[in-house]
């Protein structure tokens, strides 16, 4: 993919956003580390500038007028693919949207600060800056080469009511997953298996208020229900939960068995190594460890990470993933009811 970074080695971005404020801020965060080489004010526009300056990475809102950013996604993707982080606004159906975008091969999102803000510049600047700028460095590691566009949706799972309770869960499978995780979560959750006695427990580097949304998109996919995860939440079979943003997650025994347990204690960054010494811990204590393979990862680096940890039993491509989590429920005794 020919880029236009500078002889300085900085990489470039395109900037493109509906609100010429919002547009200056982004210039000025990004503007300490990268080369915004072009803003954009809707979708059209931004085609044409990605087309023109060929940037190393792009950052899209997603409502926009003429055409809005899912639209531009489509197109970027289809005719030029390059790292797109999605900015964008976590509150009404902006979030859905957001989903929606990191199906269709956008990498990473960053929530905007709240309108209020942005009567304090340099607020502004502090509130975006940190997400932003590591979300674009994580988005210059990834490899798109084996993403293809989803042109369509699947049509929605119809769940039917719930006429009793749903028994605790014997089996756990956790999930670890960064950048390109939506859409590795979209194959692989979908295809799990229920009727196994088994709960998935789904961790997804996202901004807070965005994974209600994921939780509620894989459950229009997924035969299991999927939710997004409460402190104090009984663990019962065939769901998944989701953690919030900004949450670690955990499990916790109560006398009725064991239940989500949140906290807000502070974030422990793995730096392309998220989740290897945690895999190596469960793999120690008889769990099984699999890995994503390279060759179908966006961002490798953790799923290397894991398997030089020790904690890997099997490197597998995305599409064998499910097969073999269901395989080894059945191994453990979580037979078809």
């Amino acid at each position: 993919m020919p880029t236009s970074s500078d002889a300085s080695g900085r990489p470039s971005v395109v900037v493109a956003d509906d609100s010429a404020l919002m547009r200056r801020v982004l210039v000025d965060v990004l503007g300490a580390e990268f080369r915004v080489v072009a803003t954009a004010r809707d979708g059209l526009d931004a085609i044409s500038k990605v087309h023109e300056h060929k940037p190393d990475v792009v950052t899209l809102d997603l409502e926009m007028p003429r055409l809005d950013g899912l639209g531009a996604i489509g197109y970027i993707m289809s005719e030029s693919p390059r790292p797109i982080v999605v900015v964008s606004a976590h509150a009404g159906p902006g979030t859905q949207a957001a989903i929606r975008a990191l199906e269709l091969g956008a990498v990473e999102i960053v929530a905007k600060p709240p309108p209020e803000v942005f009567g304090h510049p340099r607020a502004a600047l502090e509130a975006l800056a940190p997400e932003l700028i590591g979300a674009v460095r994580r988005a210059l590691a990834a490899d798109l080469s084996h993403v293809k566009v989803l042109a369509r949706p699947p049509a929605p799972v119809v769940h039917p009511p719930e006429h009793a309770l749903r028994g605790r869960a014997v089996l756990a499978v956790g999930v670890a997953a960064s950048t390109g995780g939506p859409r590795a979560l979209a194959d692989v959750v979908p295809r799990l298996p229920t009727g196994r006695g088994a709960a998935i427990l789904i961790v997804q580097h996202m901004p807070p208020k965005f994974t209600r949304s994921l939780a509620e998109r894989l459950d229009s996919m997924s035969p299991l229900r999927v939710v997004e995860a409460a402190d104090g939440t009984p663990i019962v079979a065939d769901t998944a939960y989701v953690a919030p943003g900004d949450y670690h997650m955990r499990v916790r025994s109560a006398p009725d068995g064991p239940v989500i347990a949140l906290d807000q204690s502070p974030p422990l960054w793995g730096m392309g190594r998220d989740g290897a010494s945690g895999l190596r811990a469960m793999h120690d204590a008889g769990g099984t460890g699999l890995a994503q393979d390279r060759e179908t990862a966006v961002i490798p680096g953790m799923p290397v990470a894991a398997v030089q940890a020790g904690g890997v039993d099997a490197v597998l491509p995305l599409g064998q993933i499910a097969d073999r989590v269901a395989a080894e429920l059945m191994r453990r005794g979580g037979t078809p009811r």
